[in-house]
């Protein structure tokens, strides 16, 4: 019992040592994004917006609506909604724990799970309450009807692609001179670590080297005393 008492102390020290000034203003964020979505949503069912943003490209028509996924993906299937609801809520429960898992210097990468985690929650308001998603933006680049909560997925996946491969510490392409210092830093460390390592077990091995030399010299001091005694 005390142990698992002891480990959800440890879990909410770390929650806590990675909640600060940063977190409340990214949570600011998320909820503006969501109430965006939410609005933009009702006002474009209550006035019937329809109109055009640029000729061609992005036009904005009320009235279009998705039971399915992106590209009304599962839209004919009776078990779709329910499946992408449950999809949904697991996601959010995963991006919620990543968000309390890292620490307030991963800005980015938290900005961008907020972006993505206000897109789910605005796309799951529709799917609970009207049992499909309201979509009203056309854009010519995917020839597709979406809504503000599938550019915040998508712009946040982006934007968290961009952190994790170019940006920040633990990047896999550090470019900025930030990520450059961070990692410079633990391969030192872990280099460090290394060398304290090795020095032990040198310093046994020349123990052990040096005793039968001792034992050898003891030996031969013990002869040299009988012959002398002789």
């Amino acid at each position: 019992m005390k142990t698992v008492k002891d480990f959800f102390i440890k879990i909410g020290n770390k929650i806590k040592s990675n909640f600060g000034l940063k977190s409340c203003i990214l949570i600011g964020v998320f909820v503006a994004l969501l109430v965006v979505d939410l609005v933009t949503k009702h006002f474009e069912e209550a006035e019937n917006w329809k109109f055009t943003v640029i000729p061609g490209f992005i036009e904005v028509e009320s009235g279009v609506r998705n039971p399915g996924a992106g590209f009304s993906w599962l839209a004919d299937k009776a078990w779709g909604q329910p499946f992408l609801i449950g999809l949904t809520v697991v996601m959010i429960v995963a991006v919620i724990c990543i968000i309390l898992a890292l620490p307030e210097k991963f800005t980015i990468l938290k900005l961008s799970l907020y972006m993505i985690l206000a897109g789910a929650l605005g796309n799951l308001v529709d799917r609970i309450m009207f049992g499909e998603v309201r979509d009203f933006v056309w854009l010519l680049i995917v020839n597709a009807y979406c809504n503000f909560a599938d550019f915040w997925i998508v712009i946040g996946g982006i934007l968290a692609v961009i952190d994790m491969l170019f940006l920040n510490e633990v990047s896999v392409f550090p470019l900025t001179a930030s990520a450059k210092a961070a990692q410079a830093e633990r391969r030192k460390e872990e280099q460090e670590k290394k060398q304290a390592s090795v020095q032990p077990s040198s310093e046994n091995a020349a123990e052990n080297n040096s005793a039968p030399s001792l034992e050898g010299q003891s030996q031969s001091d013990v002869n040299k005393g009988d012959e002398r005694d002789e």
